[in-house]
């Protein structure tokens, strides 16, 4: 059997002692950083109204390959409060079955504002609905490197808050001509930036 530890290790063991209450494994062989991805994605998400979008989001992101999560609230956000501890789990849950040897960092509700005071050395980029010049991810991202892609809520990142991220460095994108779910939106930039890094 193989089995891993989140933190890039995978191990193959087998069963030494199978008792109903307690089992005993001896591991036979180890791989340290185990398929280590060639880039770090970055998902800045607002939490979805229907819990269970973001719980599928969460899943299929973890499947297809991401790094770590960050939920903002928006000014427009209509879900304000998320437990992690169950969104964890659909993590964990998710990287046991595609077999992923590293445990996406998923960090905790924060304001949007108090989340774009912080530093990120890579590429930062904002997906909004807005009007204006925008640009395509295949043309712009440095492969192999570090993306954090900004994904607003139902009803799309204000004004304010588009202007605040462009004057903190974020560029604007497109993610195709149709107006996609928040969840749809987040998991086609996952798609797309781990399409990009192919090695």
């Amino acid at each position: 059997m193989q089995l891993i530890d989140g933190r890039g290790g995978l191990y193959t063991a087998k069963i030494k002692d199978a008792h109903p209450k307690r089992t005993i494994l001896q591991i036979t062989s180890v791989i340290t950083e185990y398929n280590k991805r060639n880039h770090y994605l970055h998902i800045a998400v607002a939490p979805t109204k229907n819990i269970e979008r973001l719980e599928w989001f969460l899943e299929k992101a973890t499947e297809i390959g991401i790094d770590e999560i960050s939920l903002i609230i928006c000014q427009r956000s209509e879900r304000k409060e998320v437990k992690t501890d169950r969104l964890n789990k659909i993590i964990t849950s998710a990287i046991k079955q595609s077999l992923k040897a590293y445990h996406p960092i998923l960090n905790g509700p924060q304001t949007f504002n108090k989340f774009l005071a912080k530093t990120f050395d890579g590429q930062k980029f904002i997906a909004h609905c807005d009007r204006g010049e925008k640009l395509n991810l295949s043309a712009e991202i440095q492969k192999h490197g570090k993306y954090l892609v900004l994904i607003g809520p139902e009803g799309d990142f204000s004004p304010n808050e588009i202007d605040d991220a462009l004057q903190n460095g974020f560029k604007a994108i497109t993610l195709g001509e149709s107006r996609l779910r928040t969840e749809t939106a987040a998991l086609e930039a996952c798609f797309e930036l781990n399409f990009l890094n192919r090695k």
